[in-house]
């Protein structure tokens, strides 16, 4: 049997790069470099430029994964964005403020190399989960020329929208029994200080202090039944925004706890998905 179809062009091929290097920094006491990395999934298409989306994934600050949600970020990608999964040193490697020093890097590192990944450098937005939600808020939020320093400083680590799900918004409103057990949270980690006793330096690591009303776009992702970080989190965080007069929307998945597979269904990627057209294709 034979047949023979003729199949209509409608988009491009889409590559994912793995393993770029983007950035540089000590390793092993300060004895050694290293380098973070990215993966990237780009279209091969130089005659459009595609808004960005940084993914940021959580760990607790302990640990991350930039490869372990590709097969979502894979779909986003072929809705229209060039979408990059970014790595950051991890609170047993250095304290904050380096893993948003490393996530903005990141974003002016995509932004030097716009043409090379067909990247729109004036449409860019950030994304990721705990950890990485909070990075997103502090990367879409703090605009302290200290957390920019690195290579490709004449670019800007602006963006346009973000995406942050189950954020730490505000660190020292944690439900810590006693000053102890505050010590080993993985909050105190990675500030490097116990945030019960240190609160003033604590703040300067929570997006809710950086909230202004020229804020980009934010849409918050927080299951009601979070028991790692509490619903109360993104509450805040939008209420502080809602406050400022920025344009937000909290999404209250219910039932949902920490991580949970409600986060991995169609239905919430599409939502993401018509947040970013929305916000970055206007």
């Amino acid at each position: 049997m034979r047949e023979t179809v003729r199949i209509e062009v409608t988009q491009p091929n889409w590559t994912v790069c793995t393993g770029v290097a983007f950035s540089q920094v000590d390793a092993w006491f300060g004895h050694t470099r290293r380098d973070l990395k990215m993966d990237i999934i780009y279209p091969e298409n130089t005659q459009k430029a595609y808004p960005c989306i940084v993914w940021i994934c959580g760990g607790a600050w302990l640990t991350m994964d930039r490869s372990a949600h590709l097969a979502y970020l894979a779909g986003l990608a072929r809705d229209g964005f060039v979408v990059a999964s970014v790595e950051y040193r991890t609170s047993n490697e250095a304290v904050f403020p380096a893993q948003l020093i490393d996530v903005k890097s990141a974003i002016r590192y995509l932004r030097a190399h716009s043409g090379r990944y067909h990247i729109d450098p004036e449409r860019f937005a950030v994304m990721g989960e705990s950890a990485g939600g909070h990075l997103t808020a502090m990367a879409a939020l703090a605009s302290d020329p200290a957390f920019d320093a690195g290579d490709y400083l004449e670019y800007s680590s602006k963006v346009q929208a973000a995406c942050p799900w189950y954020p730490p918004a505000d660190v020292t409103t944690f439900p810590y029994d006693d000053p102890l057990n505050a010590a080993a949270s993985p909050e105190s980690l990675m500030l490097g200080k116990n945030v019960m006793l240190n609160k003033e330096e604590a703040m300067k690591a929570c997006p809710v202090s950086y909230v202004k009303g020229d804020a980009p776009a934010f849409l918050i992702l927080h299951g009601t039944q979070d028991h790692t970080v509490p619903f109360a989190q993104g509450e805040a965080l939008h209420d502080s925004l809602e406050a400022a007069g920025c344009d937000v929307k909290l999404v209250a998945i219910d039932g949902a706890d920490h991580a949970d597979r409600q986060f991995f269904q169609e239905e919430t990627w599409q939502r993401i998905s018509a947040f970013f057209h929305e916000k970055l294709n206007r």
